[in-house]
């Protein structure tokens, strides 16, 4: 939320993947995943069709650490420092120590477990450090790899949304998952 104390860098590191703070360098690399259609099937907005909507993300990510309103993280592939994806925690509700969390992954890194470590390692950043009760997600019911994805993390879906998204004029719902910090392995 806008006016909390901003975030403090922080890397978080599994076996295979390093997440870290969203960099200038890293646009190229965003466009590339973001402007993939069949990454962008299910997000929120369209697909990347500039390279500037890349750089607006790196300069939101950075507005964001520093108003303490969302962490957004580059995954990067520790063998060879490529960025692969993101992940983030927003919509923070301090109150009640919950957050939503977002993920995306380029293409050629799908179903390579690369998105399991990153998250469970979000995850443990969200439960440990950031002190939250509850992370949501909210996705899109027909991406069958992201439900799964999530429920493999311990994830439970609590309901559907009908007809909650309007992107690029097709209609979609919400399946809203949630995570307890309690029920986290």
């Amino acid at each position: 939320m806008s006016g909390d104390p901003p975030f403090q860098p922080v890397m978080l590191e599994t076996e295979r993947v390093r997440l870290r703070w969203i960099v200038e360098a890293d646009a190229p690399a965003l466009f590339e995943i973001y402007g993939d259609p069949e990454v962008a099937r299910y997000l929120s907005r369209p697909a990347f069709t500039q390279m500037a909507q890349a750089e607006k993300l790196v300069a939101t990510a950075n507005a964001c650490y520093a108003d303490g309103s969302s962490v957004n993280f580059a995954i990067e592939r520790r063998e060879d420092a490529a960025v692969i994806g993101t992940a983030m925690l927003f919509r923070f509700h301090r109150e009640s120590r919950r957050a939503e969390i977002g993920y995306s992954m380029a293409r050629a890194y799908w179903g390579q477990g690369y998105m399991h470590e990153a998250l469970r390692a979000l995850i443990d950043y969200a439960f440990g450090p950031l002190g939250l009760n509850r992370i949501e997600a909210d996705i899109d019911p027909r991406n069958a790899n992201s439900a799964k994805s999530l429920e493999r993390l311990g994830f439970r879906m609590e309901g559907v949304l009908r007809e909650r998204w309007i992107v690029a004029g097709e209609v979609s719902d919400t399946g809203y998952y949630g995570l307890l910090r309690k029920d986290w392995r």
